[in-house]
Formats: C-alpha cells, structure tokens, sequence
C-alpha cells in the first residue's frame, strides 16, 4: 500500500541578518582615520569590518612612474567605486569577499589582497565616499567629519612626506592643481547628505561619544 505521508517541504536557508554599514567621509587629512579608530575601539574586532576607500585606487601598473604622477587621484574617475559596491552587496549577502590593497609609493594597485569576511558592522571611509548616489544607498550611518583647511593641508603635508615619500613641492603642487579644487566639487558639496557632521574630527571628543553611544546600541541589538 502506497504511503500517504507528506513529504517534507524543503526549508529555504535563511539570509544572514543585514550588517550596519557606517560612511565616514571628509576631506584629506580633516581627521576620518581617527574616528574610524575610536569606532573600532567600541566594538568586538569580529564583529566589524573595515574598508578604506583608498584601496580601490584604480589598477594603473601598465603605466609609467611618470604618467602615474600626472594622474588626478582627488577626482571619482581615479576610483573603481563599482568593484566596492559589488563588494559591499557580496558582504550584504554574506559573501566573504577579497579586498583588494594600494601601493601609495608606486601609485598603483598592490598584487596583495586581504580577506574580509561579513560582519555585523562594516565601516567604510574615504574623501570620496558621499559622490556615488549608487554607494550612498549601502550606507546605513553617514558621518561627515569637517575640519578646517589649513589643518587638513597640514596633516596632508605630514602624511605624504613621512608615509608616502613624496616631497614638499610635490605635495603642494598636487594640494593647488587637484585637491583643493576637487574638495570643492566633490567633498563640500556632499557635506549635504550627511546625518552626522563631526567638526574638528577625532578631537571633537563630545560628538564622538555621542557617535560610539549611538553605534554601541546598534552593535547591541544585532
């Protein structure tokens, strides 16, 4: 005799629970770098991922030292911003994904690539960050840090001697011809779409307790 048991109905796999993604942008050295460190200090390191806009640095190893130099890496075009939104959904979906890195002495994409598996909260910064509408829809918390530009041109100054090995007259040419006139296209106008304006970055520390307050009771319900 035939059995009249009903087969079971095949469960589908539940979705990995959405993670918080957190935007931090602002102009080159306002001070992004400092209030990514003090959200990575509030959280559990498994529990987040961090991207840097800069790794997404367009690949440019097919060009000369010379014409690398010539290239205005201030402006969208200098980005593959369609690698990091693929690679923000594949995180989205619980896809562990492979980062790509920058060779800031070389100016140009690194053969390395770094393992980012999903996580409840992702942050991702960069000058740039706010210009995509494509890449601001990803974002769940969007921080824009405003400092004043002659500290940021300061700080740029610093960073690019020390870390980077450019020098003095490079760093300024490249802050008059590409950076100051690219902030104020790309990175001013775009102060608009922020839900969190942190002035004086890192050493605003009352708007930075405000901010880790906020992301600790997200981290805590998820």
């Amino acid at each position: 005799m035939a059995s009249s048991a009903t087969p079971p109905i095949s469960q589908k796999k539940a979705s990995p629970p959405r993670p918080f993604i957190i935007g931090v942008t602002g102009g080159s050295g306002s001070g992004k770098s400092t209030v990514v460190e003090n959200l990575t200090k509030v959280m559990n390191r498994h529990s987040l991922a961090c991207i840097s806009y800069d790794d997404y640095y367009r690949d440019q190893s097919q060009m000369s030292m010379a014409e690398r130099e010539k290239i205005n890496y201030d402006h969208p075009s200098s980005l593959e911003t369609e690698l990091l939104i693929t690679q923000l959904r594949q995180l989205i979906a619980g896809e562990t994904i492979q980062k790509p890195t920058y060779d800031f002495v070389q100016n140009t994409r690194a053969k390395k690539t770094i393992t980012l598996k999903p996580a409840k909260v992702i942050i991702v910064e960069g000058i740039l960050l706010f210009e995509s509408k494509e890449l601001r829809e990803l974002l769940d918390l969007k921080v824009f840090v405003d400092t004043d530009p002659d500290m940021r041109v300061v700080r740029r100054i610093q960073r690019d001697m020390s870390l980077r090995g450019r020098t003095l007259e490079y760093v300024i040419d490249q802050y008059i011809k590409f950076t100051r006139p690219m902030h104020m296209e790309f990175v001013e106008p775009n102060k608009r779409h922020a839900d969190i304006i942190i002035p004086e970055g890192g050493f605003n520390t009352v708007a930075l307790d405000l901010l880790l307050a906020r992301v600790k009771e997200i981290v805590k319900k998820k």
